[in-house]
């Protein structure tokens, strides 16, 4: 398992699922066969299967080190859970992402805080795990971080359509005691913090990561490939808000492009991390090797 680091802190990728994800026209509307044809140079194969056509999208975690803290952000898909909207993934039994924790040298228990980009299924499967017959956190001693905006709009959205990602993912996190519901500028010892990114979900956050002079952010579902680098106005079909995500996304490109802050792509394909560059009027994400 590869650490990097980023000043005084180290982070480490934890790959649950690696594979084809869907057809670019069927991720982002406007990416049909013509439009995405200058890209393909760059697309295939890391970022676009060849023989599929489909985009790559690895579901994954970002392991972060501190001087004082261990920190995992966003938790993946889960296994036994009962997602209503997405059967590709419901009742899966798989043990790779605690598998890939361990061989980070790192167990559960040792994780003092989650932090959750959004509240979608993806991004919050292992916030729990099932013991005796129930839901129960699977970080047992740490702090499961919920920017309060984000948890209101999930709260509303299971009331008025009961879902099951947020009774088996949060509600057992809350009823053992563990979340923790924080405002949108929250940080942890100015190493990790937040950063607002609304649009594909209301209260969506990125997370930074700051040590003696580098930076690094976690992008969650603000941008899911590299090709929206190239045209930050395409959104992801389930983007709840597609003018504000577009705006957000545009202007998060601009604020770290060119710069020394590297950006850690939660769905960009292996290895997942790099930089923003400006090309033109838009731009592209650089790899770093890692």
């Amino acid at each position: 398992m590869t650490w990097s680091t980023i000043g005084h802190t180290s982070f480490t990728r934890i790959v649950e699922i690696d594979e084809p994800f869907l057809a670019p026209d069927k991720m982002f509307a406007e990416a049909t066969p013509e439009a995405i044809a200058p890209y393909l140079d760059w697309l295939v194969p890391q970022a676009m299967c060849r023989d599929t056509g489909r985009l790559i999208l690895p579901i994954q975690s970002y392991l972060i080190r501190t001087p004082h803290h261990l920190a995992l952000v966003d938790t993946c898909v889960g296994n036994h859970k009962s997602f209503a909207g997405f059967k590709r993934w419901a009742g899966r039994d798989d043990q790779t992402f605690l598998d890939n924790l361990r061989a980070a040298g790192v167990h559960p228990e040792e994780i003092d805080f989650v932090f959750c980009t959004h509240l979608h299924l993806d991004h919050c499967g292992w916030h729990t795990r099932q013991q005796d017959g129930r839901w129960v956190p699977t970080f047992p001693n740490a702090r499961y971080i919920f920017a309060k905006e984000e948890y209101a709009h999930a709260e509303r959205e299971y009331r008025a359509n009961p879902d099951p990602v947020f009774r088996e993912n949060i509600v057992p996190v809350m009823e053992a005691g563990r979340g923790v519901l924080v405002d949108v500028d929250y940080a942890v010892d100015d190493t990790l913090y937040l950063e607002s990114t609304p649009g594909h979900t209301p209260g969506h956050c990125a997370i930074r990561i700051a040590s003696h002079g580098a930076s690094g952010v976690v992008t969650g579902d603000l941008i899911h490939s590299p090709l929206q680098c190239a045209h930050p106005e395409w959104n992801f079909i389930y983007d709840n808000d597609p003018q504000l995500a577009a705006r957000t996304r545009h202007a998060f490109l601009s604020r770290y492009a060119d710069g020394d802050t590297l950006v850690l792509g939660t769905h960009f394909p292996s290895p997942s991390v790099g930089r923003i560059v400006s090309r033109g009027n838009a731009f592209h994400f650089q790899y770093l090797p890692i």
